[in-house]
């Protein structure tokens, strides 16, 4: 199991008041009524092309209206504004079910990446069209063979002239199948310990040689893939920060993961959010039992906690300051939060839970919600690797013994065990 170092960025501020001062009323306003005019309806029955499309549709729309990358830089095409600003847009975006899923990952990690590491070329070039939703991302680091491991990761990169040239296997890329650009992590050289032959380039999933095959879960969707390089040719401009210096690029992105997995707004269409909890007890006839309302009010007070955790990791990344192992908290407390939830909805609906009428698109969407929690424990490395990485960056305590650790990868076999 990998534990990563700590970054050179990863530095703590002291702890004060987690609620930023409040948005101009104005701009909460505007918010309100480009929502209410622009919000797409129920999607349900659409297919995925012309979901796509409509989400597409509304990204732009309201990033030409100043709501997309408040609190990202002018210079990039962001809006220069503050948390209080992008916290007054999160509470009335919370009210709709908004087709920003797959932005999430250009959003809440390579962007926030290309803007720590990548060159002012690649900023200006890479991010607007990111912020306004013309073109997708996705993130390359996932191997069938390194499972929680990152650092094992045998996709090479091999340098030919004024290019690389990329082989090998990623697995589990969320989105990858809608991506214009991927952040991919590949080893470029085997003769050093495995946490430093790593690089991190710009894909473009559109070129000769990429191959993106779906993966169905277990809520019967797709929402993951296999992805295959085979011969891929990249610019010697791809790198993202410094040849060799893909660990830290990939601590870095980590890091925003953990914050933007953790710090999801929890949607009003969610049905494991607690008002729509609230709501199935009162339709279950449950909402007196003290029990019942004991699991609510416990799961308002984490909800609750989280959030403010969140926005003081949003003010001081406004300030300049790397959440750092702290995304772990944030990652590893919405995990827990879930399984709190899907919990408390058992307690509420019993084994109405598994099974519904047919057409009873409620029930449907709590049934996939429910059965796209493990997931949560897993995304953005696994609740034990949280734990790790909380114990030995945060509290101080031993790091875990890694045998592999000063050992050119080139003699380990399949990353992790030295080759007899």
């Amino acid at each position: 199991m990998s534990t990563p170092e700590s970054p050179a960025r990863d530095h703590h501020r002291s702890s004060g008041d987690a609620t930023p001062p409040p948005a101009d009323d104005g701009f909460r306003a505007k918010a309100r009524e480009f929502l209410a005019r622009h919000a797409p309806g129920p999607m349900e029955g659409l297919d995925a092309a012309e979901q796509l499309r409509i989400a597409k549709r509304f990204q732009a729309a309201a990033y030409d209206a100043g709501l997309i990358g408040i609190t990202w830089p002018a210079e990039y095409g962001g809006q220069g504004l503050t948390a209080a600003e992008q916290q007054a847009y999160d509470e009335e975006a919370a009210h709709h079910d908004l087709p920003t899923g797959v932005f999430m990952v250009g959003m809440g990690m390579c962007g926030p990446t290309l803007l720590d590491l990548g060159t002012h070329e690649q900023k200006a070039r890479y991010v607007p069209p990111l912020l306004r939703g013309d073109e997708i991302w996705c993130q390359l680091f996932s191997e069938p063979g390194a499972g929680s491991d990152v650092a094992s990761l045998q996709t090479r990169a091999v340098r030919d002239g004024d290019e690389w040239v990329v082989n090998g296997q990623k697995v589990w890329t969320s989105g990858a199948q809608f991506a214009d650009f991927g952040a991919l992590l590949a080893r470029t050289d085997p003769d050093v310990p495995k946490h430093r032959g790593i690089t991190m380039f710009i894909v473009d999933m559109h070129s000769p040689g990429v191959t993106v095959r779906p993966l169905r879960d277990m809520t019967g969707r797709a929402p993951f893939n296999e992805v295959y390089f085979d011969d891929v040719r990249l610019p010697a401009d791809a790198v993202i920060g410094e040849v060799g210096g893909g660990w830290l690029a990939a601590l870095t992105m980590l890091g925003h993961e953990r914050v933007s997995i953790g710090g999801s707004v929890r949607r009003g269409s969610d049905p494991l959010a607690f008002d729509n909890l609230v709501d199935l007890a009162r339709r279950r006839d449950r909402a007196d039992d003290p029990v019942v309302r004991d699991r609510l009010a416990e799961l308002y007070a984490h909800e609750r906690a989280l959030a403010l955790f969140n926005t003081k990791l949003r003010q001081e990344a406004e300030a300049g300051a790397s959440p750092g192992a702290r995304g772990s908290i944030a990652k590893l407390a919405g995990a827990e939060l879930l399984w709190r939830a899907v919990d408390t909805a058992g307690l509420i609906a019993g084994p109405a839970l598994t099974s519904w009428e047919e057409g009873d698109a409620a029930a449907e969407e709590m049934a996939v919600a429910i059965n796209g929690t493990p997931a949560s424990s897993i995304a953005g490395g696994s609740n034990q690797v949280q734990r790790n990485i909380i114990g030995e960056r945060l509290l101080g305590l031993p790091k875990e013994p890694q045998v592999d650790r000063d050992v050119p990868f080139r003699e380990l076999k399949v990353g992790t065990q030295r080759t007899p």
